[in-house]
Parts: C-alpha cells; structure tokens; sequence
C-alpha cells in the first residue's frame, strides 16, 4: 500500500510503502484487511521507502475509509511524541 501523499509521490522518485503480509500477527501496528478476497494485514512497523522504478504495476486500491483511516491514526500514534 502507498501511503506517501501524492503531491510527494509526484515530486520525489522515491515513495512510502506499507508491505501487505498474509502472515497475521497480534502486533499494535498490523491492520487486518482483505485484498483480492484473501486475509492478510498491512505492516506498519515494515513501512519505507522505495525508488519508484521498483514498481511494476499497480494491483489494486483499498477504497475502504475506515481501514484507510485506521491506518493513517496508528502512523501518527507510531510517530507522535510522548516525551
């Protein structure tokens, strides 16, 4: 899953990838999810930066609000300062 913003995607030749995984585990920065009728989990904690000539086509767009909202609040809790 890309989740870098676009108007980075277009700018830089890199972009921010989360690595979508079958393997499920009980971790806090996993989120469960479904792509192309199977179970798997997005991988927070696997997230980075890929050169763009890395990808070879696109398999598909997760539209579901909710997983994409869960996703974007458990980056900002990964990152937020509790110092």
């Amino acid at each position: 899953m890309v989740i870098s913003p676009d108007e980075m995607n277009k700018h830089l030749n890199t972009i921010i990838i989360v690595p979508l995984t079958s393997t499920i585990r009980a971790y806090p920065t996993r989120i469960n999810c479904k792509f192309e009728g199977k179970s798997g989990q997005l991988a927070l904690d696997q997230m980075r930066a890929v050169d763009k000539v890395r990808l070879v086509k696109r398999l598909g767009v997760f539209t579901d609000k909710d997983l994409i909202k869960n996703v974007m609040d458990t980056v900002l809790e990964m990152f937020s300062y509790k110092g």
